[in-house]
């Protein structure tokens, strides 16, 4: 995961894309791959975008709920 540091700054890191994956899913939940579809100009790779959810999940933002989509936690 690319976290900000010495040699990569904020702009390059992954934290800057968090908030573009939480502004779709304010709007309801999806699946990953819908998400991935109306996110991924934004994102120079799927792993990219992989690493971003994996943020997300540890950070207890976005969780998956029995339908198998994806839920941002805040909109509970």
């Amino acid at each position: 995961m690319r976290l900000p540091n010495k040699v990569t700054p904020y702009r390059k890191s992954i934290l800057p894309k968090l908030p573009l994956i939480l502004k779709e899913l304010e709007k309801g939940d999806l699946t990953p791959r819908e998400l991935y579809e109306k996110v991924k100009k934004k994102f120079s790779s799927i792993n990219e975008f992989i690493e971003a959810m994996d943020c997300l999940y540890l950070l207890n933002e976005v969780r998956m709920n029995k339908e198998d989509l994806l839920h941002y936690a805040k909109n509970d």
